[in-house]
């Protein structure tokens, strides 16, 4: 059984509330738009840490995380990528990947609208945590947090934050 932090889009936004809402997590997944290698490090050296990179993400990152990310959580096959889309309406880079092999747990970010949604037709879940930074136009910043036990995912949890809220810096 793994607990697991989420989440997508900060944009080079540091909040330590990240730590504090992950300090139950085993691993951190980010699902791109990170923004700055500060933020990087200050998450991979809280725990372990699986990203992937964002179409706002520069050279630094690109060289050190991949577009897209597949591997194994427990027993549940998870597949990650900023730009996806969402059951229904993915995005055309991702789809025959889905279609073909699709995974249990499908993520992506991009949109900064949090999603939380089956998908019938390919039997995985997806899931866009939102965004956690305060560039773009959502009006909350959110996390999510999940318990992956086999191919299990269970006690999700969203966490919204403010943008109001000052205990945080851009890096």
């Amino acid at each position: 059984m793994k607990r697991i932090g989420l989440l997508s889009d900060t944009h080079r936004y540091w909040d330590r509330k990240y730590l504090e809402y992950f300090e139950e997590c085993d691993e951190i997944w980010h699902a791109g738009d990170i923004g700055s290698m500060e933020v990087v490090q200050k998450l991979s050296a809280f725990r372990p840490f699986r990203a992937v990179y964002g179409n706002c993400d520069g050279e630094d990152i690109r060289k050190m995380f991949g577009e897209k990310l597949r591997w194994r959580c427990e027993d549940a096959e998870v597949l990650m990528t900023h730009i996806g889309g969402y059951p229904g309406k993915y995005a055309p880079d991702i789809r025959t990947q889905l279609y073909s092999r699709p995974p249990h747990l499908f993520i992506c970010g991009h949109s900064h609208i949090l999603k939380v949604q089956f998908d019938p037709k390919l039997g995985l879940l997806h899931i866009n945590p939102g965004a956690a930074g305060i560039m773009g136009w959502h009006k909350v910043r959110t996390l999510v947090r999940f318990t992956v036990e086999g191919q299990t995912f269970k006690d999700l949890e969203v966490i919204e934050i403010p943008r109001t809220e000052s205990s945080s810096c851009i890096l």
